[in-house]
């Protein structure tokens, strides 16, 4: 196993920053709920631990606490923001409460010389966001750095390898927080960064191939990148004992079912069933309007033939998803695991009586990290940087009633779109690009003659993690390229508009 470093949440909305970046540094990191106990993080091996920033405030009555025992397990501890607070409350150092929010940049001067400011400039910008400060740092703490509003801005004691910042060293805004971080883990921690992907992948095939044994997986495949991934890692590992399942639902892009069946049946090897239930989706589809009533007929279609086509495979023991990190640490909270976990995945409640075991190969990798497990193992960029897809496919971009002709004007649509992104260089710059077809027709004037036909809307945003996204700013020249591309080649089409709305208050999808 390689090195472990784990985070204790205490409800900081970047909490997942502080990992990602721990990771880009090359080591392997972890994510827990506070109420997590000493001696449940003793039982991890981890090598060192970071407290993470927080909303509440060290005083309130029902504020997230610091287990003492954490600070006994022998190995280094980096305080941020609230980790640093909390870390002075339970040591005997004193706070106070401030008059007003202090949130957003400032500018750190150090003042004395420890393992975490080396190479680091005596003056740099930082990004603070914190109610409470340190007024007397605990005994055995010296203080060594300071900004304009703050006399203790880090602290340390250097002996027990305890060290505390009230800025956030995991955004982007901090100057020097990539380098305060790598010195944690390597001047300080004295680890290795040994977290890749090659390594990764290695541990991975090694791990699905003991757990496994001569037993057989089922993997229902969408033709994403993390189904992809999930089935050519056990193809590695398993070989013929995995049994992927490809459902031709009749609302893919085009050639989807092509590239499937090329690639991972072809050209990898792998055991893959295509199934065409095109007609029995669009029969299902007939007449409903309502997206939500759309999404609950596709995925109910989907489970009942995925159940089908598992029925007539003998001794399936394990079902295998796509699941990602996360998806997993949507459990954690600085209350504790939430009730409900959000689930992602492609394969959601599958029938009970299936009683298969999961295997989730991903659940340790965040998106970026899977694209590049995707090209360790060789993946076409096709796949590598494919773009997030709906799992109700184009239904849900096909406003109205799904019938095989509008199918058929917004796949058109849409191919021209992923054409001219991909040309143009854009396609990898935006988080996601596509066509929507609308449930209208407006006049037109084509030939000398009137026409009265669809309407595409366009669709393109950036994000980092689709929880919130804004619109791209596309050239004018590359709209007007696509836009007059579709209106000449897809028949049927007579106008195209470009949405300009940010999520929130809109979606990123239409419905």
């Amino acid at each position: 196993m390689p090195n472990k470093v784990i985070i204790i949440d205490y409800g900081s909305q970047v909490t997942q920053l502080i990992a990602r970046r721990i990771r880009e540094a090359g080591v392997y990191s972890e994510i827990h709920a506070c109420t997590v106990t000493a001696d449940e993080v003793r039982a991890m091996h981890p090598q060192a631990i970071v407290l993470s920033g927080g909303p509440a405030s060290v005083g309130e009555e029902d504020a997230p606490k610091l287990d003492a025992g954490l600070l006994e397990l022998g190995v280094p501890v980096l305080g941020i923001c609230y980790g640093m607070q909390v870390l002075t409350a339970t040591l005997g150092g004193e706070l106070a409460q401030s008059t007003t929010r202090e949130y957003g940049p400032a500018e750190l001067e150090i003042l004395e010389q420890t393992p975490l400011w080396d190479t680091v400039p005596a003056t740099s910008r930082v990004w603070m966001s914190h109610g409470d400060r340190v007024i007397k740092v605990p005994h055995g703490f010296k203080v060594t750095a300071r900004t304009q509003t703050l006399d203790i801005a880090a602290m340390a004691c250097e002996e027990r390898r305890i060290y505390a910042v009230q800025f956030h060293p995991e955004v982007h805004h901090t100057e020097e927080g990539s380098k305060m971080l790598a010195n944690f883990l390597f001047r300080v921690a004295g680890l290795e960064p040994d977290w890749t992907m090659s390594s990764f992948v290695e541990r991975t095939v090694a791990e699905m191939k003991e757990k496994v044994g001569d037993k057989h997986v089922i993997c229902a495949l969408s033709g994403g990148i993390d189904s992809t991934v999930v089935a050519v890692l056990l193809n590695r590992a398993i070989g013929q004992n995995l049994h992927c399942i490809f459902v031709n639902n009749g609302l893919l892009r085009a050639g989807e079912v092509e590239e499937v069946k090329s690639l991972l049946g072809d050209t990898i090897g792998i055991n893959l069933t295509v199934v065409d239930a095109r007609s029995r989706f669009l029969d299902k589809l007939a007449g409903v309007e309502d997206p939500e009533k759309k999404r609950k007929i596709i995925g109910h279609t989907f489970i009942d033939i995925f159940d089908e086509e598992a029925k007539k495979i003998t001794q399936v023991d394990y079902l295998a998803q796509g699941t990602l990190y996360p998806d997993v640490i949507e459990s954690v909270s600085s209350k504790g695991p939430s009730a409900v976990i959000k689930s992602h995945h492609n394969v959601g409640g599958l029938p009970e009586t299936m009683k298969l075991q999961l295997i989730e190969p991903l659940r340790e990798l965040f998106k970026d990290e899977v694209r590049k497990v995707a090209k360790e193992l060789g993946l076409p960029d096709s796949i590598v940087w494919r773009q997030p897809f709906p799992g109700p496919g184009l239904a849900i971009r096909v406003l109205g009633e799904v019938t095989e002709d509008r199918l058929q004007i917004l796949r058109a649509a849409d191919s021209i779109v992923q054409e001219e992104l991909k040309a143009s260089g854009w396609y990898r710059k935006v988080w996601q690009g596509f066509a929507v077809l609308l449930p209208l027709k407006t006049v037109g004037v084509m030939g000398d003659g009137r026409t009265y036909e669809h309407v595409i809307a366009l669709r393109v945003v950036d994000s980092v993690d689709a929880m919130t996204a804004d619109w791209s700013r596309l050239p004018h020249d590359l709209v007007a390229k696509i836009s007059g591309r579709i209106i000449n080649e897809v028949n049927g089409v007579n106008r195209v508009v470009y949405d300009v709305s940010s999520k929130p208050p809109s979606t990123i999808e239409w419905e």
